[in-house]
């Protein structure tokens, strides 16, 4: 674990053994952090804020900047253990991955140099008002295993940026990756306690930084059942929360049918399915539904599944067991329900690790069918159809997430619209729902289950600090 700006054993020197999901072989031993490792971290980044938020902006920025120069120089070594520990593809993916890490601190340096706040007029004559950011102090940041470099970048450079410092748990089965990541600070030069990784158990380190009175503020990205916890754990704390989603994918009668197709597939596909954002419900309008469904499983029929450093392999296994196995449990559903599976529904028995899971195109979805209320976070393309609008927004509202949605259609009114109309954060218009950059915002809407906040630029900057107001007067 990396405390203080120094690495140490867990207490007791406890460990759990990490796993890579392609083979099913051992990578590592991993410290299994305890309460007490995780109030050493708190109280390491207790001490830092007290000088680092005094840091200028100009500073902060430089330091961005050496975080995305070493990670860059680092890429191949990151993009290795991302692929060992988390299982996408090396080539297609973990490249990526790292090269979005990179640009997300680069453009979060620039950003905070010319964020502005504002200077507010007063009815009193002799008063003059503005307002500006200040560091909430420490947070307490716990990520997901779906993108361990990239989401919490999403947290951890914004949190420099606003000037917090930070207690990091990553996810069990990608902290292998996380640790090589936090390397990655220390060599270039982030202050002790800036930023502390304790590795362990979300139930223990996680419940810990949580919890704690001794951390101020807390951002998580995970699954909306886990969201809840935290903010019952961590009540009264600001809380910046990326939940769980499964938004609707329209495609209206008049889109073109090729281009929706071939980018719903990566929309359904990428990183597995294992996205918050993936196209898990596709909505079709009756009289396209057939020709859609057609290119979409010929896109499915092309994935390559494999090891994930085979430059071939364009898909790679599931991560872990429960992800697996909720992949079964709503195909199961779906079947006993009527549905027609047309490709995929299964593991793929022809490959020696049993976390690869075939590419999924099922058809007769029915809006009771857990494909359509529940968050698959698998690579399935679950297709609904519908002939109005009435039966369209009906489908559209059924489910309880609010993250994103896509709407294919060339008709630019009627796309916005309806976009309009979607109960997401995000709409993309003629792209799949997973399209983002690291400047955008994105998050769930009010009442729904994914989350509170906005993740991306400026935005993420604004939510990881608190605004401060000063009068003076002139009188």
């Amino acid at each position: 674990m990396f405390i203080g700006g120094k690495w140490q054993k867990a207490e007791g020197d406890k460990h759990f053994l990490a796993y890579s999901p392609s083979t099913g072989g051992e990578i590592a031993h991993v410290a299994e952090g305890s309460r007490d490792d995780a109030r050493q971290a708190i109280q390491a980044a207790k001490k830092a804020s007290e000088k680092f938020r005094e840091w200028s902006v100009w500073e902060r920025a430089d330091l961005l900047q050496r975080i995305a120069m070493v990670v860059e120089q680092k890429k191949e070594e990151l993009a290795h253990f991302l692929t060992l520990d988390q299982g996408k593809p090396y080539f297609t993916e973990a490249l990526k991955e790292v090269a979005s890490v990179v640009r997300a601190f680069s453009e979060t340096a620039e950003q905070i140099k010319w964020l502005e706040t504002s200077y507010t007029p007063t009815k009193d004559p002799h008063k003059r008002v503005f307002s500006f950011l200040q560091p909430k102090g420490v947070y307490a940041i716990i990520t997901p295993w779906n993108y361990p470099l990239m989401v919490p970048t999403e947290f951890i450079a914004p949190g420099i940026a606003a000037g917090n410092t930070m207690v990091w748990v990553p996810a069990p089965t990608t902290s292998v990756c996380s640790v090589k990541f936090a390397e990655c600070f220390e060599e270039a030069g982030v202050p002790e306690g800036v930023i502390n990784l304790v590795t362990g158990m979300g139930g223990v380190a996680g419940d810990e930084i949580v919890s704690n009175p001794h951390t101020d503020a807390i951002a998580f990205c995970g699954s909306s059942a886990t969201g809840k916890v935290i903010a019952e754990r961590g009540a009264g704390k600001p809380l910046l929360l990326e939940l769980g989603g499964n938004g609707p994918t329209i495609v209206l009668k008049d889109a073109d049918l090729e281009h929706a197709a071939q980018s719903i597939a990566k929309g359904c596909f990428t990183n597995a399915g294992q996205v918050c954002s993936a196209t898990e419900r596709i909505l079709v309008h009756s009289d396209i539904h057939d020709a859609l469904v057609e290119k979409l499983t010929a896109q499915a029929k092309q994935i390559v599944l494999g090891d994930p450093f085979d430059a071939r392999t364009t898909m790679g296994p599931l991560n872990n067991y429960p992800v697996i196995e909720k992949n079964e449990k709503h195909a199961a559903d779906s079947q006993k329900r009527g549905s027609t599976f047309l490709v995929g529904g299964k593991r793929a028995a022809h490959l020696s690790n049993d976390l690869f899971f075939e590419p999924t195109v099922i058809i007769d979805v029915k809006q009771d069918s857990l494909y359509n209320l529940d968050e698959t976070f698998g690579p399935v393309a679950p297709v609904l159809s519908f002939r109005t609008q009435e039966e369209l927004l009906k489908i559209t509202y059924q489910n309880k997430w609010g993250l994103a949605a896509a709407i294919y259609t060339n008709h630019l009114k009627e796309g916005i619209s309806l976009a309009e109309k979607m109960p997401t954060g995000l709409v993309n218009i003629n792209e799949n729902s997973n399209y983002w950059e690291p400047h955008l915002p994105f998050g769930g809407v009010a009442g729904k289950s994914s989350g509170i906040g906005r993740v991306g630029g400026k935005y993420a900057i604004q939510e990881m600090s608190d605004l401060k107001t000063i009068s003076i007067d002139l009188h």
